[in-house]
């Protein structure tokens, strides 16, 4: 069978020889009582060992790894483990136990990791990921680091380098076409809970291999993986350096996207917990209310959310974006009115000062925002907006220099046009004044007034 198709299951099936291996001295006395007393035996006979015997069973099976280089071999003894620290995962702590503090339990899963075999790596992996998730904090003496043997001792640091180093192979380059990443991304939604692993991982140029994985996902595995993904991304919301990267790639309007289109609870509560970190630092305001963020949210709350901390989340997001607001400038405070499509009669659209300021600023993004307001008078159904979006393409044909070259270059003519047989009055009010100053020019529209 291919290995990369291996299951943890039928690993266990097999029969490993272990009296060979002692005949051999690759297993001691002690070591063969000890899987004879384990091996094959019901879950609850496991566990019985496991609690009154774990440090000895932790020592046997990380020998077998660094001494036994038989394949079938080595992928049995990474099942036992695994299956161990599945069912129980604060077990992992049995490997920090004092009674080991001489051994290198790190060495053979690091090891491991590079090995062809995409089980044993994969398994490698998430075991290594579970033992340095439960090891000692800061103060004790992590295991191997207190040996005052000669030889090289693998270190916390050595094997946090080393799973980062391989995840982000993994998420460059998988070992496996379909399981690579996801079990990459799985093991990174542990790990970045540690700022040292945030840093290492910013180090690693590894966050921009996770941007093109945020997109919004169907399948119940493609959600998982996404879900994950975005778990990364908020942890990465509170490491700094990462920050820097967030905000200059197209992160933030991967994240709108997958928000506005899933319906997942787990996936919007990541998201906008993300949002919510990210609103106060740089720059992520002002994107947050061009990408229309506060439409965004005011539509997720209209939803029946049972999560309490997104609920509260999409209030402060929502009272956060307010606040941010209302510092922008005036041409962004415009801007993000017409971004979210619902124009009113906001004193700057009549003000001359505003226009005199800001009409050059029209020209960003390819003259963005006159292109929104031509998608207004295409789409909108709302009478004052129609109205709106009229007066203020009068406006800058008024103020701009080019204004009326520019505004007939965009076809705004024949939208506008449509417009003067509205039934609304305060529409074709507007399109007529539009009109006649597209046809007038600069020179006379200032003497066309509303």
């Amino acid at each position: 069978m291919d290995q990369a198709e291996l299951s943890t299951e039928q690993v266990l099936q097999r029969d490993i020889p272990w009296e060979t291996y002692m005949s051999t001295n690759l297993i001691s006395a002690t070591g063969l009582q000890l899987l004879r007393l384990y091996d094959k035996k019901p879950e609850s006979a496991r566990a019985q060992l496991l609690d009154e015997d774990g440090p000895a069973y932790v020592h046997l099976f990380v020998t077998i790894l660094r001494d036994i280089f038989k394949e079938e071999t080595v992928e049995y003894v990474l099942a036992l483990i695994y299956e161990m620290l599945s069912a129980n995962p604060t077990r992992a702590r049995l490997f920090h136990d004092q009674s080991l503090a001489h051994e290198d339990t790190y060495e053979p899963f690091l090891r491991l990791l590079s090995k062809g075999n995409w089980f044993i790596q994969e398994t490698s992996c998430k075991i290594l990921a579970w033992i340095i998730s439960y090891r000692p904090k800061a103060g004790v003496i992590a295991n191997g680091e207190a040996s005052d043997s000669k030889k090289h001792i693998t270190t916390t640091d050595d094997v946090l380098n080393g799973l980062v180093e391989w995840l982000c192979a993994q998420l460059r380059q998988p070992s496996h076409p379909t399981r690579g990443a996801p079990v990459a991304i799985s093991c990174l939604s542990t790990l970045l809970k540690e700022p040292v692993v945030r840093s290492s991982f910013v180090k690693a140029d590894g966050v921009k291999l996770l941007v093109p994985l945020i997109s919004p996902a169907s399948t119940q595995q493609s959600i998982q993986l996404l879900y994950e993904t975005c778990l990364c991304i908020w942890l990465l919301s509170y490491c700094e350096p990462a920050i820097e990267f967030l905000a200059t790639s197209r992160t933030m309007q991967r994240l709108t996207e997958v928000v506005k289109s899933s319906t997942k609870e787990k996936v919007v509560r990541v998201v906008i917990l993300t949002f919510r970190n990210l609103l106060p630092k740089g720059t992520f305001g002002a994107q947050m209310v061009d990408l229309g963020l506060p439409h965004i949210i005011h539509s997720l709350k209209t939803q029946a959310w049972s999560d309490e901390d997104l609920l509260d989340a999409l209030n402060q997001l929502e009272d956060g974006l307010k606040d941010n607001i209302r510092k922008l400038s005036s041409f962004d405070k415009y801007k993000q009115e017409v971004l979210l499509g619902h124009l009113d009669w906001n004193p700057m659209h009549k003000e001359a000062n505003f226009w005199r300021e800001n009409v050059t600023s029209f020209e960003e993004n390819d003259f963005q925002i006159l292109r929104v307001l031509l998608t207004i008078l295409d789409t909108s159904s709302d009478p004052r907006s129609l109205a709106v979006a009229c007066y203020d393409l009068s406006q800058f044909i008024q103020y701009h220099a080019a204004g009326r070259v520019i505004v007939t270059d965009l076809k705004a003519k024949e939208r506008v046009m449509k417009l003067m047989a509205h039934e609304n009055a305060e529409v074709t009010k507007n399109a007529l004044l539009c009109i006649q100053r597209l046809l007038l020019g600069a020179k006379y529209a200032s003497f066309l007034q509303v």
